[in-house]
């Protein structure tokens, strides 16, 4: 077998075709959530605690008059990311928990009826026979 077929086997089974498709809705949904957490979170916190833009928040190591060589601890985009971390863990923890539900209750089938018992069995032909007597 050739490089090339095995590689084309490879690359066109199921799972690294699901896998691709998983990368690309999770980096589109990672910028909705960073767009979420930056626009419409963190404006709203940051004015609850004093009009921080949390964004901005740095501690200067190294002031200089060119601003591009300024050593600054940007812990304010940590924040962020942070925040975005969490809304984004927490979002696949829920979808998870979805679809681990919607697993069990297909995994659940109605467990049959108990076999009728000898007595049963006997009791029903007695009703069948008495039944075709009248």
């Amino acid at each position: 077998m050739s490089f090339s077929s095995e590689f084309k086997a490879f690359a066109m089974r199921g799972n690294v075709v699901d896998l691709a498709v998983g990368v690309v809705i999770g980096a589109a949904f990672g910028k909705i959530v960073s767009s979420f957490v930056a626009d419409i979170v963190m404006p709203p916190l940051g004015l609850a605690i004093g009009g921080i833009d949390f964004s901005k928040l740095a501690v200067i190591l190294q002031d200089n008059a060119d601003p591009t060589k300024v050593v600054a601890l940007r812990y304010g985009a940590f924040l962020q990311t942070v925040f975005d971390f969490m809304i984004i863990a927490l979002a696949i923890f829920i979808v998870v928990k979805l679809i681990n539900s919607m697993r069990a209750k297909e995994a659940e089938v109605p467990a049959a009826p108990p076999a009728p018992t000898t007595q049963e069995k006997l009791l029903e032909e007695i009703r069948d026979l008495l039944a075709t007597r009248r």
